[in-house]
């Protein structure tokens, strides 16, 4: 599966993960030692996250239920607690700077085969 940025035409990633049962949220990133580019782990549901433990910093995209950007973090580091994001479904995670000019609070994102 894809992740499509509707808003800007743009694809911002080429393999997407799902962690939808609680050991899969659970372990998150955990254990990895990074992300590769054109992945991301789709979260869900998730309204916040945490870095404690993780070995590398990330970019975060909450999304609501129908795939609204509403909110985005940057360049998250390890040992950080995100903001609670209210009407957030899920959260994708990717390798910190993906999300650099190609994702903004607004933008609607859709999975695609």
């Amino acid at each position: 599966m894809k992740l499509i940025n509707k808003t800007r035409g743009c694809v911002l990633a080429e393999n997407v993960e799902t962690a939808s049962c609680f050991l899969k949220r659970l372990k998150g990133l955990l254990g990895r030692t990074d992300l590769p580019e054109g992945s991301t782990l789709h979260i869900f549901p998730c309204p916040q996250i945490h870095t404690f433990f993780m070995r590398f910093p990330i970019d975060a995209a909450f999304v609501d239920g129908d795939g609204k950007i509403l909110h985005i973090v940057s360049d998250m580091k390890p040992w950080k607690i995100s903001a609670l994001v209210l009407g957030a479904k899920g959260v994708y995670e990717f390798q910190s700077g993906s999300l650099t000019g190609k994702a903004a609070a607004g933008d609607i994102v859709e999975l695609a085969e």
